[in-house]
């Protein structure tokens, strides 16, 4: 019987207006397409190819969450 495991994934938008998904729980697990519906179908597969690839990255830390910080650029670097 196949398991069935979840996993967040960060989705941003880059200067090209490609999505780029990235997955926390599995360093360097990501993928792109041009719309959110194509992405998410990428993701499940790039997640699975990940898995069969390095299993022993089967347990790894929990994905705890997302923060927004504000930092106050100098002058000289605006």
């Amino acid at each position: 019987m196949a398991q069935e495991r979840e996993f967040y994934v960060v989705i941003e938008r880059d200067e090209d207006g490609y999505y780029v998904a990235d997955v926390p729980e599995l360093p360097g697990c990501h993928t792109q397409a041009k719309s959110l519906d194509a992405l998410l179908p990428r993701v499940r597969e790039a997640i699975e190819l990940y898995l069969e690839a390095f299993p022993q990255h089967q347990k790894l830390g929990e994905f705890v969450g997302i923060q927004r910080v504000t930092v106050r650029l100098s002058q000289a670097s605006k």
